[in-house]
Order: structure tokens, then sequence, then C-alpha cells
């Protein structure tokens, strides 16, 4: 996962949707003056002005992105990538359940050390439920043919480490189920590393427990810090009136490289003429949309749409706000 971190001293920039020389526009070209938007960008220095982070953000360890991070090109299918991000998964192998000695955070600042959990306990983290039962479900691999398994267990050889079976090849009963409907991803291994994290304190390398997955290319990463060793977002703190008629909020954010931000607004079904919107200072990142709202009946859902915009520099360690709500944004890979 390659991310660039740079934080450049910069006035305060008001723009929306605007590409950086020489790229191509990331959203629909939008003057920052357009009074249509006067409403985001009043409620968007509010929100930026009102940002207090606490000791901790600075100095602790506070991740703003989820805690079950792909170490790489997975190459999903549409089968395995539903099965990642709903949290299925099988275990083939028996879980440590040892809680390893403490492990070390590296930031761009300095380092903190920090107490870890079992490769049990991140696998009950990582593991959220099992898939539902349809035609063609392998419930269990084969105990015959090529790939059985030997009393009970997969057929694997321990790596260096002691953790880490070999990869089932081409005739393993997994690889064998891989373009089946609705299966779980298949764990064969495991063994204690670490992954980059975005963080408060910027890109960090996260000490994580890495799960060899069968179906995919690369390790699935749970991050290994024992819950009581990671800091709370702060609050948010947003202006008390609602979100001015127009204006929409995020949903989620998409994995940030370098200084383009893809996100999610919700919006409703009829609306049109969606813009991107967002308040860039060299602190903090507001993001929002606006819309022009259907004048005819429509039905009242809400339909996730995705915007785009580029910074005039590379987000680097600055929080991403919400608009809407004020809250710092998480990194979602959903």
């Amino acid at each position: 996962m390659h991310r660039t971190i740079a934080l450049l001293g910069l006035p305060l920039l008001l723009l929306a949707g605007c590409a950086a020389p020489g790229s191509a526009p990331a959203g629909p070209s939008v003057d920052p003056l357009d009074h249509r938007w006067e409403a985001f960008h009043q409620r968007a220095g509010e929100v930026a002005d009102a940002w207090r982070p606490g000791e901790v953000w600075r100095s602790g360890y506070v991740p703003i992105e989820e805690a079950t991070v792909l170490t790489g090109e997975p190459g999903f299918n549409g089968d395995t990538k539903q099965a990642f991000l709903r949290g299925w998964y099988r275990d083939q192998i028996a879980l440590p359940t040892a809680t390893p000695a403490d492990g070390t955070i590296r930031f761009p600042d300095g380092t903190l050390r920090v107490p870890l959990v079992s490769a049990a306990e991140a696998y009950t983290q990582l593991h959220q439920g099992d898939p539902p039962t349809c035609d063609g479900r392998p419930m269990a691999p084969p105990t015959t043919g090529p790939g059985r398994l030997k009393d009970g267990g997969p057929t694997v050889e321990p790596g260096p480490d002691g953790l880490l079976p070999t990869r089932p090849g081409p005739d393993s009963p997994v690889a064998t189920h891989v373009d089946t409907p609705c299966i779980p991803l298949t764990v064969t291994g495991v063994k204690l590393g670490s992954a980059p994290v975005r963080t408060s304190r910027g890109i960090a390398e996260v000490p994580a427990w890495l799960f060899t997955v069968a179906e995919l290319r690369v390790p699935v990463a749970r991050l290994a810090v024992a819950p009581r060793a990671v800091g709370t977002r702060p609050e948010a703190v947003a202006p008390t009136r609602p979100l001015p008629d127009g204006l929409v909020a995020v949903q989620s954010l998409d994995p940030v490289d370098g200084a383009r931000l893809d996100y999610r607004v919700g919006v409703g079904a009829c609306d049109g003429g969606l813009t991107p919107l967002v308040l860039e200072r060299d602190d903090v990142v507001v993001l929002g949309a606006g819309v022009v709202r259907s004048t005819g009946i429509c039905t009242a859902q809400l339909a996730m749409k995705p915007v785009s915009v580029t910074l005039k520099a590379p987000l680097g360690d600055r929080v991403v706000l919400d608009v809407g709500s004020g809250t710092p944004l998480i990194v979602s890979r959903r």
C-alpha cells in the first residue's frame, strides 16, 4: 500500500472538485465562489474552527482506518470480495491463544510500545459470521481425493516461525471452490507482522496478525493492538442547526493515495446535479457535496453515490471531517 506523506503550510483554500495542474479532473469544476454553495463554505468553516483534538490525538495511537487491512492486491472475484467485506471466514488451523510480548507502533514522528492480543482473539474480531446457505456452497473441505484432510485438519507444513503453513496448491480443497457462490474465506496460516495504517499521526506501521487466506493472493491483516491501548477519536463538534437543504453528508471515505480523496455521500433517489465540495486548510479537510433536489414525487430512500476531489497538496496527517456531523472520517474499504 503506497502512500505519500506530505504536509505543507497552506492558506485557507475553498475549492470543489478541482484537479491538480496536469491531472485529470476528479469531479465537476466548480467556482469556489459559486453562491449556490455559500452554505457549505460557511458550515465547513465552522466545523473546521471547532476541531479541537486532545493530547491522545497528537501523542497516542488513534487509528482512523478500519482494523482489518489488506496487505496488497488481493485478486478478488465477486464471491471473495463479498466474503471479505462481510467478514465470512473459516479457520483450518489451530490459532495460537498465547498473548505475545508488547509491540511497537512506528509513526512518522516517533514510536510507541503497546500491548497486543493473541492470534485467536484477533480471529474472533476478524470473523463476523457465516455466509447464508445456498446451492453449491462447500460446507467443508472434502475428506477424500486431492487435498483431503488428515486427522481432521488440512495437509500443511509449518513455516520457519512455526505458525505460517504452506499455502494450498491448485488442487487444494479451497482452490477447487474459489468460484463457488456463498463461500467463506479459508484461513490456512497466521503469523505476527505489521501493516501500514492511517492514524491521527499519519501513516504508521502497526503490529498486526497476518492471516493467510487460500482464496486471496495476499494475507488479510487484523490489527493486533489491545483495545485498552487504542485512543478514542474526539467527539464530533458540529453546528446545532440542521444541514442546509441542498447539502449532503459523507457516508464513507475510501483509502487515500496522495492528494485524491474518493468518498461516498447519501443522496435522495431523485436528487441530481451532484457536486463534490471540499474546504482545505493546513490542518484539516472538510468534505461534503451539493445536490439539486427533485421537485416531483419521489421514493423516500437514501442512495450512496461516489464522488472525488483532488486537494492542492497530499493529505498527509490532516484529519478529514464530515460537513454534516463534524466527525473524523474513518477510511473504509467497503
